[in-house]
This record gives structure tokens, C-alpha cells and sequence, in this order.
């Protein structure tokens, strides 16, 4: 009976180890996502925070960064985890949205990345979302090789802004258009709608020298005159 017993300790012991050996090597494919006081929060990554001044008060800080720390799949996340932040970034309420939070990061437009609650609002920050007649301001910025992200363009002008968003709604969906490479990778930019709300819209855009282009659904490119807008 003894010997029984140890026999299925030691095989206990070689699975809980095999186990073990076997998530070391796994490599999770982490969304970005936060939780805290029991709620789940992914990134709005069609969204920025649109003024600092929407912040409003300090509810905690992240406890514990889980990508690169943790390689069991069954991992259960708690309060204070974050997929990508590290241990003791600051965690925002902001001003009349229940369901939305902000960390800081040097990583995003405005020094913050935001989240929304997934037992909140659905998520809704696409273009096709954005109340067109509401958009006051455009900031264009262009992704630099260093990550950073310089501001290229501002404007403020209402008749500017409406040919701007005209020729976004003008594009033509091309899911088959491959990149031309010859003169090197696409350049990188981020376009920022201002509405006045908390969260701005953020289109991601790009152009390979020869075309401009961007992802509302499918590949979509865009009229060349676009390109007046990317003058400094």
C-alpha cells in the first residue's frame, strides 16, 4: 500500500513538473487589458485622452505587470493587473465617465492610455462612430523610428476640417492593396478627432510613398490630395 502511495506521488510530482516545464516555454498573446475593484477594462485603441483636464481623480496604481511575468494560460487575473504597464503606474477615474479609466503612459498621445469597461458601454470610438458635425479640432502626428510621435499639423479651421474628414469618408476600400516597398517601409501617423468628450478618436494611417491608405474595416486608401494636410 506504501509503495502504491509513493508511486502516485512520484507520478503526481513528474506531471506538476512536466506542467510546469511546459508554460515556461509558452508565449501568451496578451490584449491590453486592466483590472481593478473586480472589472475588466481593455484599451481603446481607436482613442486618446483629450485633455488632461479630463482627469479626475487618483483610484490606485497597477500591482503587478502580467505580460512577460506570467506563462500559465490558466493564469486568473486579479485587481490591480495590467497586461503592459508596469508595477506602480497610476490608475485615473475620469470626469463623467463611470466606465473609462486612464494610466499614464509615455507610450500614447496626451501621456495616457485609456480603458473601457467591458461590463459597461459597448465599444464605440470607430470612425463610423464619431459624431462628424461635433469635431472641433485635427492634430496629425507622424510616428518617429524612436517611437515618439511628433505633431505635424493642427486645424482648427471648420471649413479645413469638414474637406479633412470628407476625403476620410471618400475612401475607397481596397482589401487586396499591398504596400510598395521601394522606397522602404510606409511612414506611420495618427490622425486625433477632438468632439469635446473625454476621449478623442484616433485613426491610424499610413503611406508608402506613393499612396495613403488606413483600416476602417478593410484596407482603405485615400485621394492624394490628402497629402496637403501633412505639410508641416
Amino acid at each position: 500500500m506504501r509503495k502504491m502511495l509513493s508511486v502516485c506521488l512520484l507520478l503526481m510530482l513528474i506531471l506538476t513538473g512536466c506542467r510546469s516545464s511546459l508554460y515556461q516555454d509558452i508565449a501568451i498573446d496578451w490584449v491590453d487589458f486592466v483590472k481593478w475593484n473586480g472589472v475588466e477594462y481593455d484599451g481603446i485603441f481607436n482613442g486618446v485622452l483629450a485633455d488632461e483636464s479630463f482627469l479626475d481623480k487618483k483610484i490606485g496604481e497597477v500591482k503587478f505587470q502580467v505580460a512577460d511575468h506570467v506563462s500559465d494560460p490558466e493564469y486568473k487575473t486579479k485587481d490591480g493587473d495590467a497586461a503592459f504597464h508596469e508595477k506602480g503606474t497610476p490608475i485615473y477615474s475620469l470626469k463623467g465617465e463611470s466606465d473609462i479609466i486612464a494610466l499614464k503612459s509615455s507610450d500614447s498621445i496626451k501621456g495616457y492610455s485609456v480603458y473601457y469597461s467591458r461590463e459597461g458601454k459597448k465599444y464605440r470610438w470607430r470612425f463610423q462612430d464619431m459624431p462628424i458635425d461635433k469635431v472641433v479640432k485635427i492634430e496629425i502626428y507622424q510616428l518617429q523610428p524612436s517611437n515618439t510621435k511628433e505633431r505635424l499639423t493642427e486645424l482648427n479651421n471648420s471649413e479645413q476640417i469638414s474637406h479633412f474628414i470628407q476625403i476620410f469618408k471618400n475612401s475607397k476600400e481596397s482589401p487586396n492593396f499591398q504596400p510598395n516597398t521601394e522606397k522602404g517601409d510606409p511612414l506611420f501617423y495618427q490622425v486625433v478627432f477632438y468632439t469635446g468628450e473625454a476621449i478623442a478618436y484616433l485613426q491610424n494611417l499610413q503611406y508608402d510613398g506613393y499612396t495613403y491608405y488606413w483600416f476602417p474595416n478593410e484596407t482603405a486608401t485615400l485621394a492624394n490630395e490628402i497629402e496637403d494636410f501633412f505639410r508641416k
